[in-house]
């Protein structure tokens, strides 16, 4: 009977014996089939989000692009209507010409600034070291002054790098007087992107690189550019392919490394724009989350073999050993992953940083507001020039030299205008001095005079007998004064009877008060915002009460408005008054 029993206890060992190992080849076999297809998933979803961020950064790097060139594009047409550069042409006294284009670089943003005379001359420029070269057989110079548009050249320097420049033709009396030359600085792209993506290249209309984080791919073609550093033999070229272990094929090699290749447009002559990023990142998410796999499987296993040995104290030591040992990778994968949380953090909040970016490139389209604020005082001098005519065909000339010292006047008022169109995007730093409300009133008023009396609009005035004294810039007030006259203008077009009241009032703060009999405000909320207007397509861009309110904000001041409870709208102009001591004072 015991020998029975000695021969049932080695069958029975072995039987459990060959279950176990049944158990471990299952479990093997499970762990390599859900690395194998936990890699292909994460790998396929982890290359598609960084396909989609390197699209979306594409989207960002084109916009500030975009951005870049159509706010210097205005600035030619802007600087060939200045008067100090027109006269410094046309008497070639250039003394004041440098320093004043060195007041306007640092608001425009361009590289630089260069006036050329009618023989193609720098005479004034940013850039002093260019001082009295000649430009005359360049391309922007000749094209400028074939053409009256803006012309817009590449120049490709020696060492590659691509210059980028906006010309336009300078006339005084309807003849050639020199060139302004601006110089766009994109280069500062190419630095920012070379912090952010592997490798990025924006090529012209014939496919040539004019921009790139890579300087020696400058003047390539895109295809010439990947082809400097192939891949030298087939060995490494073997060793490449099987290291690129990713799902989706690599769209192109860079230095032999396989990289992920989005491409974008560029809305500007046929451009387009090109980013190559690293598999690199993938391959790091995806190992994190294999190492998290491959370690519970590890931990299945060291468990499975302790119970295993556990009578063998060797083996126990062994296995207490290896615990330690994935303890410490854990610790190592935990630190790894949170370091990689904290970077996709700052990635986000650079990426919200960017987006924010763009939105205030529509800055860039303000120029448009020129005609929009500049409307009044040409229809006043029109009537002027009128009257001038008729004063001298009736022999009155002192009479026409006031109308023409009037007009005078009001050219420097336009001046005056289109500097402070500036201050929406930065504040003016202008000194401010004690100004009557009555006399702006009176002034904008009389401004407004040719309008009024087409329209036959009722105005109707209620000022206080002592002058309202404020502290500020007369002609930012009075744009504001004329900017809502000219709403409450419009608000009454079609109103039989059509009536503007204005009250001035002194108290704590200096208000003026524009109310009309018009139709009323049907969005307040959204008023004062930029662009937006309730005009039809061409008779406004929504930019006059945007303008106003950042005027009267600058002045300390605040500009609200209103539907009245009687019908029409009410806007309220607060601006802090001047005291009694403050004007001794001054």
């Amino acid at each position: 009977m015991s020998r029975a029993n000695d021969k049932t206890l080695p069958r029975t060992t072995r039987t459990t014996s060959w279950k176990v190992r049944l158990a471990l080849v299952l479990l093997t076999g499970l762990a390599v089939a859900t690395v194998f297809f936990t890699n292909r998933l994460l790998t396929d979803r982890f290359t598609e989000t960084t396909r989609n961020r390197a699209e979306l950064r594409l989207v960002l790097y084109s916009g500030n692009l975009l951005s870049e060139l159509r706010q210097n594009a205005i600035v030619p047409q802007l600087l060939a209507r200045d008067p100090a550069l027109i006269s410094a042409l046309n008497s070639d006294d250039y003394t004041q010409s440098t320093q004043r284009l060195i007041s306007f670089i640092d608001e425009i943003g361009a590289a630089s600034l260069t006036l050329l005379d009618e023989d193609g001359r720098s005479v004034a420029t940013t850039d002093r070291n260019s001082l009295g070269e000649s430009h005359r057989g360049q391309p922007y110079f000749i094209d400028a002054i074939r053409s009256r548009d803006t012309i817009f050249t590449l120049r490709q320097q020696d060492t590659g790098r691509y210059d980028f420049f906006y010309s336009r033709r300078i006339e005084s009396q309807g003849e050639l007087a020199g060139v302004i030359l601006v110089e766009v600085d994109l280069g500062k792209y190419e630095r920012a992107w070379a912090g952010i993506s592997d490798a990025v290249v924006v090529t012209d209309s014939e496919g040539a690189i004019i921009l790139s984080t890579e300087p020696r791919w400058r003047g390539l073609s895109e295809a010439e550019a990947l082809a400097r550093q192939p891949v030298t033999s087939a060995v490494q070229r073997a060793i490449q392919v099987t290291a690129d272990w990713t799902s989706l094929p690599p769209d192109a090699y860079v230095a032999g490394e396989a990289v992920m290749r989005v491409e974008g447009r560029v809305a500007f002559r046929g451009w387009r724009i090109a980013s190559f990023t690293t598999y690199a990142s993938v391959r790091e998410k995806v190992n994190g989350f294999l190492a998290l796999e491959i370690m519970g499987f590890a931990i299945l296993l060291a468990l499975a073999f302790y119970f295993l040995n556990r009578k063998t104290a060797v083996r126990m030591a062994l296995f207490q050993r290896e615990s330690a040992e994935l303890r410490a990778l854990n610790l190592r994968l935990q630190r790894e992953i949170a370091e990689r949380v904290r970077v996709q953090e700052t990635l986000a909040v650079a990426e919200q940083t960017l987006a924010q970016s763009s939105k205030l490139a529509a800055l860039g389209e303000m120029s448009a507001a020129v005609s929009h604020e500049l409307n009044q005082p040409l229809a006043a001098m029109k009537t002027y020039l009128a009257g001038a005519r008729l004063l001298l065909s009736r022999n009155r000339p002192d009479e026409a030299v006031s109308s023409f010292q009037r007009i005078d006047d009001l050219i420097e008022r336009m001046g005056a205008i289109t500097r402070q169109l500036k201050s929406y995007a930065r504040h003016s730093g202008d000194t401010f001095e004690p100004v009557n409300m009555g006399d702006s009133l009176a002034s904008a008023l009389a401004m407004m005079e040719p309008q009024l009396r087409e329209r036959r609009v009722t105005i109707e005035r209620a000022l206080p007998e002592a002058p309202v004294m404020v502290m500020g810039d007369r002609v930012r007030i009075e744009q504001v004064m004329i900017n809502l006259l000219r709403n409450a203008m419009d608000a009454t077009q079609g109103v039989p009877d059509a009536r503007i009241d204005l009250v001035l009032a002194a108290g704590d703060d200096a208000i003026l008060t524009v109310r009309d009999n018009g139709d009323g405000i049907k969005d307040t909320e959204n008023l004062f915002e930029p662009f937006f207007t309730t005009k039809q397509p061409g008779d406004g861009v929504g930019l006059g009460l945007a303008i106003s309110s950042g005027i009267v904000n600058d002045l300390g001041g605040r500009l609200t408005a209103r539907n009245a409870a009687s019908g029409g709208a009410v806007f309220e102009m607060r601006l802090p008054i001047l005291e009694a001591e403050a004007q001794a004072a001054e």
